[in-house]
Formats: C-alpha cells, structure tokens, sequence
C-alpha cells in the first residue's frame, strides 16, 4: 500500500514527479548532443536527424490528447507508473536501432511513454499541492529536473566521444526504477468517480492532424520523400486538425476542450508560451549541430559549454518566486520575452576562433532568461483553473506545448537548409546558422502580441502578487 504524500509534506509529490522529467530531459539533450555522430554512423546529413526529434513529439502529440481520460479512468499513479515502463522500452529500443527507420520507431514509442508520463505528472502534483504553494512546488519540481539539461550534455558528449552513443540510452533504466519505487511507495492511486466516454472522433483526427502534420514538417528538406508529398502530408494534417476545431465546438465534452482557451491566464500560458516555446525548442537543437559541425568541437567539447545554459537556469529558479510576487506574471513575462529572443539570437554570433569563455558567456545567457520565462508559464496555466478540471486542462495545454517545441526543431531543420542551399555549401559550415537563432529568437518576441492582452493582476492568486490598480489591464 502506497503511503500518502500528506505525511511526507504535498511537496514530495513534484519530486517524485522530476524523477520522470529527470528522465525525459537527460534522454532529450543526450539525443542532440551525439546527432552528428548518429548522423554519420547511420548514413544521413545531421539535419534529417531531426527526424529523431519530431517522431518522439509525433508519439506526444497522438497520445497526450487522452492522458487526462486515462489518468481518470484508470488511476493517475498506475498510468504514470506504465508511462515510465514504456518510456524506458523505448530507450532500449533506440539503443538497439540500426537504421534510420528502427531509431524514429523507437523514439516514437518513447513518445508514446512520454505523452502519458509528463502530463499525468503534472496532474499528480496539482492534486496534491495547494494552489498557495503551487509556485512553489512546480520550482521544487523543476530545478531536480533541469539536472537534466546539466548532465544531458556531460553524459551524451562523453560517452559519444569515448565510448559507443548507444550506451546513452541505458541511463534512464536507473531513474526509471527510482521514479517507479517512489511511486508505488509515496502517491494515491487518485481519480475521477465518472470520467465518461473517450472521444473516439476527437482521437482519431487530433491523432491523425498531430502525427501528419509534424511528420510532413519534419521531412520538408530532408530528400527521404518528394517535396510535394511533404508539403501535402503538412496540408492533410491541417485539415484534420481544422476538422477537429469545428468538431470540438459541436459536441458537449470534447477529447481536447479549447475552450479552456477562453480563460485569459491560461491562454496567455498555452498559445503566448508556444510561441516561445517554438524559439526555445530550436535552440537544444542548433546549439549542438553549431559547436560540432559549425566551430570543429568533439561531442564532449560541444556538450561541455552546452550545459553552461542549464547552470544559468539554476540561478533564474531560485528566485524566480521573489521576481513574481514583485511585478506580477504579466509585466515579468512581457519583458522577459525580450530577453529571451535575444539571448537565443546571440547565439548566432558564435564563430571558429572565438575563445571558450566568450561562448561560454553567451551560452549561459540563453539559459537564465529562458528558466524564468518557463516558470512563469508552468504557474500561470493553473492559475484560474478548477481542480475537477485539471486533467482536460493539462491535456490541452500539453499538446499544444509539445507540438510547438518539436515545430521549432522542424523550424530551425528547414532554416538550416535554406541557409545551406543559399551558400552553396554540400555540409553545414558555421556561417549556415545566424539566420536560424535570429528568426527562431523571434518568436519568443512574439508572444508579447498575446500576452499583451492578458490582465494586469492576471495569475496574482498563485503568484501572490501586490493587487493592480483598478482598472488596469
């Protein structure tokens, strides 16, 4: 029989959750660390590497949308407990894959565990903390698991350039163990009474507009099918998801509820962070490809300064709390956007023979702002949202967030090749990447457009923020 986490304190419970986004953020910046060397041993330029990126948000995007349903139907802790079993398969697998084709399954599958194991997390966690602590915990839950990016970087460089890049991927199965030992010992098998039926028509055609829609994306470029083929596999995929819209809008509980949408603080989190989602989701991506493609570095050089971002991050997220209660979600993340897209942008500025501390520098900026930027975002999705509501909630929020990060993967993937195809260049010199951090910086800007329309006071109830003046919007 589990113990309740109420003995242990509610905050055990988004530490026993960073078990799992450990887990997913080691296997993340591990994967981009070693895709050159990938690249080579399995035939393909780096870019159509991407391809390993996007099948895992493809994974994400089918099966997120009825993680909520599941977590409600069948006990929030046994399918997180399955998610983690099912992720750390699909690391085996990839460390087995010999082919393009067996490394996309592979990372599919993943995906698959993933879909269920983040969200339904996240639902364990707002089941169990209180809203007045809930900034708090999502910090308690996100410095174990921006480890991630620290140790990502270390392990996939090292291993890459000493020993064999499959070993990487047996590093989940310890966190694996751990996270489902902590499970079964210290959380409720918590659920819904009456979580109704599944949508089926809302699953098939979100599954199939996510699924269809990313894979056109992330082959536009690659040469692995014709251009037309891509471009229309990206239209079909947008037609379904068109088709959902209106679908949604007809039927009285639909798989993935928008109109959560209508609730200004959790638009401002879901659509104003996607679009800084899709510069941030970029730059893991680019980072490794511009150190070790770009500027010469082994896997182990370029992962060394890549972690430099994650450090940065440390520092942002201990005081990130003090920061909101200061000036409030709205004014923090309006200007913190701007401080993101240039610190993504910057980067573009590295170049062979710039010294190691400059970079350094430079690398650590795009991880300080970023941290404040995503803690802020995390907190003010649930900030005026019902408890009875939390598991549709998450569902749309999460795909949303992941489908936006693996589309800026897909983004800097296509820019790359433009740049390429312009200079001429038959591999990627370093010259290649400037237009990508530029353009993939702007849109974390972009998302001022939306946030702009949020509330003055918007998320004061969990940032515990000074109230606004009257009147201010």
């Amino acid at each position: 029989m589990p113990l309740t986490s109420s003995r242990f304190g509610p905050l055990i419970v988004p530490l026993i959750v960073a078990c799992a986004l450990l887990m997913e953020n080691v296997d993340s910046t591990i994967l981009v660390t070693a895709i050159p060397v990938l690249a080579r041993d399995l035939g393909h330029s780096p870019i159509t590497l991407k391809l390993a990126v996007t099948s895992y948000v493809v994974g994400l995007g089918v099966f997120i949308p009825i993680c909520g349903w599941v977590a409600d139907r069948f006990g929030a802790r046994t399918v997180f407990r399955t998610a983690i079993v099912v992720f750390v398969t699909g690391s085996l697998l990839c460390a087995a894959a010999t082919s393009l084709t067996t490394l996309v399954l592979a990372r599919f599958i993943q995906g698959v565990g993933g879909a269920m194991m983040v969200p339904v997390g996240r639902i364990l966690m707002f089941r169990a903390v209180p809203k007045s602590e809930f900034i708090r915990a999502v910090t308690y839950l996100t410095i174990p698991a921006q480890a991630g990016p620290v140790l990502g970087p270390l392990l996939g460089g090292f291993i890459t350039t000493y020993l064999n890049w499959r070993l990487m991927f047996f590093i989940n199965v310890p966190i694996g163990i751990l996270g489902i030992y902590l499970t079964n010992r210290y959380i409720e098998n918590s659920h819904e009474e009456h979580p109704g039926k599944l949508d089926w028509t809302g699953f098939v055609l979100t599954g199939l507009g996510a699924s269809l829609f990313m894979l056109g994306m992330s082959t536009i470029g690659s040469g692995l099918i014709l251009e037309s083929t891509a471009v229309g596999l990206v239209l079909i995929g947008a037609l379904f998801l068109g088709l959902y819209w209106v679908y949604s809008q007809r039927v009285e509980n639909p798989l993935l509820d928008l109109s959560f949408l209508r609730i200004p603080t959790f638009n401002c989190s879901v659509l104003g962070g996607s679009l800084f989602r899709i510069g941030l989701g970029a730059l893991p991506f680019l980072l490794p490809l511009l150190l070790q493609d770009g500027l010469g570095m082994t896997a182990f050089e370029g992962g060394i300064i890549t972690c430099c971002s994650a450090i940065g991050s440390f520092c942002t997220k201990t005081i990130a709390i003090k920061i909101l209660k200061r000036w409030g979600f709205r004014n923090v993340l309006i200007v913190n956007a701007v401080l993101c897209g240039m610190a993504v942008a910057i980067c573009g500025i590295l170049h062979p023979g710039m010294s190691w501390l400059t970079i350094w520098f430079i690398v650590t900026l795009g991880g300080i702002f970023p941290a404040l930027q995503f803690t802020s975002l995390n907190s003010l999705a649930y900030a005026d949202i019902e408890t009875r509501d939390v598991g549709r909630s998450t569902s749309v929020a999460s795909v949303i967030q992941q489908m936006s990060l693996g589309l800026g993967v897909t983004i800097a993937g296509i820019l790359l090749h433009l740049s390429q195809a312009v200079h001429g260049q038959p591999q990627l010199v370093w010259t290649d990447f400037w237009p990508a951090f530029l353009i993939v910086g702007l849109f974390s800007v972009a998302s001022i457009l939306i946030t702009r329309r949020m509330p003055v006071d918007g998320g004061n109830s969990v940032a515990g923020a000074s109230p606004a003046p009257a009147g201010g919007h």
